[in-house]
This record gives structure tokens, sequence and C-alpha cells, in this order.
């Protein structure tokens, strides 16, 4: 029964989010998508206190890997997508939760995927968000232009989050195995172009946690 209503409650999140980022598309189609960004990795907090059968918890990333490929190509969701052509980004979010429920569901703890989502969502949504708002000296890989700001913010949340879901996992020699979640991490997101790092940042980060263990 837990599993249908986290189900349920998951579906009713994606609805109220996508309906506020429709909203805030009046403030720019870049806002709308980073507050779709940020808030949907939050789902994995409707699967901790919820969902512990990993049937229901894939059902609704693998039927949204569909949707936003659609969406990509016949901008449905246009809340969710740019203008111009920057990758499959909203194709991997949901690929990646897809993949880190498969990891952390098969080593029957739903936690271990938290730190993945939460960098991918909070790290990499305000790495975009300050990298444009404060002046810092920008570098460019693969066509893709990246800042000395959000290259920072996306360290300091890493490293928040592995620091307190690691704590929360007992976990020994806590700093450093934080900080090496944080620098990779931040690597991840400096070198994945054309929004890969939608994928490697929560599935790589997810195998590091294990690791940590």
């Amino acid at each position: 029964m837990n599993n249908i209503i986290g189900f349920i409650i998951s579906i009713i999140y994606i609805i109220l989010v996508l309906s506020i980022s429709k909203v805030l598309t009046k403030k720019g189609e870049e806002v709308s998508r980073k507050f779709v960004h940020i808030a949907l990795c939050n789902i994995w907090f409707i699967y901790l206190m919820f969902v512990d059968s990993i049937i229901w918890a894939s059902i609704l990333p693998a039927v949204f890997v569909v949707i936003n490929a659609l969406s990509y190509k016949f901008k449905i969701i246009k809340s969710m997508e740019r203008e111009e052509n920057d990758g499959f980004g909203t194709v991997y979010y949901a690929i990646s939760i897809l993949i880190v429920v498969l990891i952390s569901y098969f080593k029957n703890n739903v936690l271990l995927g938290l730190p993945g989502m939460l960098i991918m969502g909070y790290g990499d949504g305000f790495a975009a968000i300050l990298g444009q708002k404060i002046k810092s000296k920008q570098y460019t890989i693969g066509g893709t232009t990246k800042s000395i700001a959000g290259s920072i913010t996306m360290f300091i949340i890493s490293l928040i989050i592995s620091v307190i879901v690691l704590k929360i996992l007992g976990v020994n020699f806590l700093i450093v195995k934080a900080l090496g979640i944080s620098i990779i991490s931040t690597l991840l997101e400096a070198v994945s172009i054309k929004g890969l790092d939608n994928i490697t940042v929560p599935v790589i980060v997810t195998i590091l946690t294990i690791l940590a263990i």
C-alpha cells in the first residue's frame, strides 16, 4: 500500500512542479528549466519515505524517458526545453533516475541514491544559476561554456550533501570520502557536454557512495 501511496504522491509532485514551471516561464525559460531541474530531484525523498519496491520506483522514470524524448523532439513540455539544441539533458535526467533506482534498490538501501540525485539537482542546478549571476573566469570544454563560480558552487553543494548523507550512513573517514566525491562530481559537471552531466554525475556519485561505505 505504501508503494501505491508513494507512486500517487510522486505523480502529484511532478504535476505540481511542471505547473509551477509553466508559470515561471514568464520570468524566462531558463528560470523555468532550472526550477524543474532542481525541484524534481526531491522525488527521491518520496521514494525514501514510501517506496520500497524496485518496480514501483522504476515506473515513473521509465515513463519519463519516453515523455522527455518526445518533448525534446516536439517541444511538448516547453518549460523543460531550451530553444537551441543543447543535447538530451532532460532525457538523460530521467535515465539517470532510473539507473540510480536500479542500483540503490538492488543494494536494498534507497539512501545510497540520495547524494547522486541531490548533487545532480541542487549542485548542477545552482552551479548554472550562480555561474551566470557571479562574474568569474569562464572556460570552454567541448563547446560548452562553464565558469569558475559555477564550479565552486558545484563543489560546495556537493560537499555539504556528501557530508550529511555519509554521516547518516555511518561512513568512516567521512571528510576524506566526502571531499573525494565532491571533487569528482565537480570535475564530471565541468567536462560533461551536451547535458551528459545529468547522467554522469548521479550515476557515478551513487557508485562512489556505495564504495565509500
